[in-house]
């Protein structure tokens, strides 16, 4: 049955006046030597420059993760296969030996070699250089050597002692501990191969970045498109067929929904929540729509650096007063499942309902913690409203809390992902903010790393707990894989009682394409695989 506050709510949001697309223009077109017609994608404005090291959200990812390739690759599925490496080998899970497969060359042409993925690490951990992804080294040995715990002193080294080249093709890691999984971290972003030219000259490259993936950096109109076209030596094992694509930034997801209707845009990888309703966008796009789960949680974060979320009385209040089914049926049509825990359910590792009551809708409960908590002022959810789907699902959390507690919940809109991006990483949000993780790879390990611990990539409450961090460096030095598991679910069970952020609903994509494209199907990171798709014209 549907939530009546809930359904009230969406019709205010089904009678908002659609926006017309301001960009116009055709979903895609050939490529400029006349060659393969490319193609045209939804985008968000990147929030930084295009460095590997430097980009954590889903802007800027995607486009990254279609210039280059990893030393790893993941199927659709999370299945995990060398790309770049010919092996990777270890009798210890401790020290590794990576050896690279030969022929793969950057977009300048010249070679990928061992060193270029050493110096490329080494770079990103080193804590003046103040690239986002840092923390994804913390496990190689001599880190703490390159980027000390205390952000005020300075590193007594340049390079991590764990890592050494041995020859063109060949380079060693070396852990602190043991790490069941660091093989199948190697596909994500933060461990790409950067060239000479970048370490020569940043800015230059920063202005026309090199990758070794199969697409090459074209140009760039802040806040309009990014342009790729097909990099032709690409030496992967699957060539795309198109010419090049189009990153094409909206400040309206409705606006890019429209223009896939009409053949404007040529794919968007998420439909905006008034389109689910009775599945509407079915009706829009018949045969030109897809629907599955992936690797991806949706989640709301307090932000713990201001006193007033101090309580976790307040934290709990707020999570059992949040009724996730009535938002998994009316803002999702029942396409998405609530979530019991901080790791969704087809993620390997995780354990099934880890939070229990404290995830279940219970207002009675939940009025009597608020209560306690002495919290006082208006409760508000803070969220970008550029991308699809996320204004909704917050709405409705909003009404359900003001339901709920009796208390009044304001939903504050920031216009674009890039403003809430920077108003995030300054402190600026003082109420409750709209987070979520997509897999970087198909780990628990991933959803809660680099989201929760001390200097984490994504730790954007700025949660601090001594027993999560005893829990996950046991997790993370275990020597196999089930006893990592164990540890991790362990610290998964900590997050549930200090509740730093409250998870909503395991997510699954729907997205749409134009006439125009066939074989449009998801990556792993749903994100359009640019390897398979087809244009037909």
């Amino acid at each position: 049955m549907r939530s009546r506050r809930v359904a009230a709510l969406l019709a205010l949001s089904l009678s908002t006046t659609l926006v017309l697309s301001a960009c116009g223009g055709g979903g895609g077109g050939e490529a400029a030597d006349g060659g393969a017609a490319t193609v045209s994608v939804f985008g968000t404005e990147p929030e930084n420059t295009l460095i590997p090291g430097n980009t954590n959200e889903t802007g800027g990812g995607k486009i990254v993760d279609a210039m280059w390739d990893g030393l790893v690759d993941y199927s659709a599925d999370g299945t995990v296969s060398n790309l770049v490496a010919q092996s990777i080998e270890t009798t210890d899970s401790k020290t590794f030996t990576i050896t690279l497969n030969e022929g793969w060359t950057f977009h300048d042409g010249t070679p990928v070699l061992a060193k270029n993925f050493v110096d490329a690490w080494n770079y990103t951990a080193y804590s003046p250089n103040g690239l986002a992804n840092a923390s994804f080294f913390a496990n190689v040995a001599g880190y703490a050597d390159v980027h000390p715990a205390d952000e005020n002193a300075q590193p007594t080294a340049q390079t991590m002692s764990g890592l050494k080249v041995v020859d063109d093709r060949t380079f060693t890691v070396e852990l602190s501990g043991p790490s069941a999984i660091f093989p199948t971290t190697l596909g994500y972003t933060v461990f790409y191969p950067l060239p000479d030219s970048f370490f020569a000259d940043r800015a230059a490259f920063e202005q026309n970045p090199i990758g070794n993936g199969a697409f090459r950096y074209e140009s760039r109109q802040p806040n309009q498109n990014v342009m790729l076209t097909r990099y032709d030596q690409y030496a992967g094992p699957q060539k795309p067929s198109i010419g090049g694509v189009e990153f094409r930034i909206y400040g309206d997801s409705q606006a890019a929904y429209q223009d896939v209707v009409s053949g404007n845009l040529d794919f968007l990888d998420t439909i905006p929540g008034s389109f689910l309703v009775d599945d509407l966008y079915k009706t829009d796009l018949p045969e030109r729509s897809g629907s599955q789960p992936y690797q991806s949680i949706n989640t709301m974060s307090f932000p713990l650096y201001d006193q007033r979320y101090s309580d976790v009385r307040l934290r709990q209040a707020i999570s059992m007063a949040v009724d996730r089914q009535a938002i998994a049926d009316t803002v999702y049509s029942g396409s998405v499942e609530p979530a019991d825990g901080f790791v969704p359910r087809n993620v390997p590792g995780r354990a099934e309902n880890q939070c229990g009551e404290l995830c279940t809708f219970q207002p009675e409960k939940a009025k009597q913690l608020f209560t306690e908590s002495g919290f006082t002022g208006p409760i508000e959810l803070i969220s970008n409203v550029d991308s699809a789907i996320n204004q909704e699902w917050m709405q409705a959390a909003c009404v359900s809390i003001t339901n709920a507690l009796g208390a009044e919940c304001r939903f504050v809109p920031v216009p674009t992902f890039a403003e809430f991006l920077t108003q995030r990483d300054q402190e600026e949000l003082t109420g409750i903010f709209r987070t979520g993780w997509i897999a970087d790879y198909p780990s628990i390990e991933n959803f809660l790393n680099p989201i929760y611990r001390v200097g984490g990539a994504a730790n954007d409450a700025k949660y601090n707990s001594p027993q999560f961090e005893q829990l996950m460096a046991r997790g993370d030095t275990a020597p196999t894989l089930p006893e990592a598991e164990a540890a991790w679910q362990e610290a998964e069970r900590q997050l549930v009682k200090d509740m730093p952020s409250v998870p909503i609903n395991d997510q699954s994509a729907q997205f749409g394409w134009s006439e125009r494209l066939q074989n449009a199907q998801l990556s792993f990171r749903r994100e359009l695989d640019l390897s398979t798709v087809t244009v037909t014209e």
